[in-house]
């Protein structure tokens, strides 16, 4: 019987996203994992990767979170992959990790920014506009 390795070492990362009738539309979320993961590797770590959906996809938050205090894990990072903090954020993501929370007192859950708030993006991403039109 295999069982699976208790995460003690590393703080699992969670992709959260709304989801999609569209399986297409998680290939981005895809892609950002395994640059999650290719990077933590390049810089000798290791980071543990996992997708949970607010809703039409699999798997749910909440499920995800068990799964993840069920193996020991003690802190996770939910990066909400939103633009922007509406209410799904702002209101639906702190009620399922209050209620992860409550199922497993001893998991702590950290939630990093949307993705408009991270430092430096919005520079970046006008720069990259930018340079459409130069081209």
């Amino acid at each position: 019987m295999h069982t699976a390795p208790a995460l003690t070492t590393t703080t699992p990362i969670v992709l959260f996203a709304h989801g999609s009738r569209d399986p297409r539309w998680a290939q981005t979320l895809d892609h950002l994992q395994t640059a999650l993961e290719q990077q933590a590797a390049a810089q000798g770590r290791t980071c543990v990767v996992r997708q949970a959906f607010l809703e039409l996809m699999e798997p749910p938050l909440p499920q995800v979170l068990a799964q993840l205090g069920a193996e020991g894990a003690t802190q996770v990072a939910v990066l909400p992959v939103f633009w922007s903090a509406g209410s799904h954020v702002l209101g639906d993501l702190p009620a399922l990790i209050a209620q992860a929370q409550a199922d497993y007192p001893q998991l702590q859950v950290q939630t990093w920014p949307v993705l408009s708030r991270w430092p430096g993006l919005l520079d970046w991403l006008a720069g990259q506009a930018l340079a459409q039109l130069s081209e």
